[in-house]
């Protein structure tokens, strides 16, 4: 099996950053651990990202383990590149994924 090349978007660095320094700011080391559990997720999607069904247009979705937190990613099977998108939290309305993700 081919795998896919994954790639993290800047609005999702930007996510995962964010959500890291608020964890940090609550309890000491659990950004850190966070940040570490977002970052296997994400390239445990080099293998099987089908697996995870299409939530909304062509976004699919991957809960994080442990944290009330999903990766929205893209596939792009033409050119086997799973293209993460944004980290999102699930208290959030989900009627604002659509319109953080933009052009998908």
């Amino acid at each position: 099996m081919r795998k896919y090349r994954v790639k993290v978007e800047h609005k999702a660095l930007t996510d995962i950053q964010e959500i890291t320094d608020w964890y940090n700011e609550r309890q000491a080391g659990l950004g850190k651990r966070f940040q570490e559990t977002v970052v296997r997720h994400i390239n445990s999607l080099s293998t099987n990202p089908q697996k995870y069904s299409i939530r909304y247009k062509e976004i699919r979705c991957m809960k994080i383990k442990k944290f009330p937190y999903m990766v929205h990613f893209f596939i792009n099977n033409e050119n086997r590149i799973v293209e993460i998108l944004a980290v999102i939290s699930t208290y959030r309305n989900p009627k604002i994924w659509s319109t953080k993700i933009g052009k998908y």
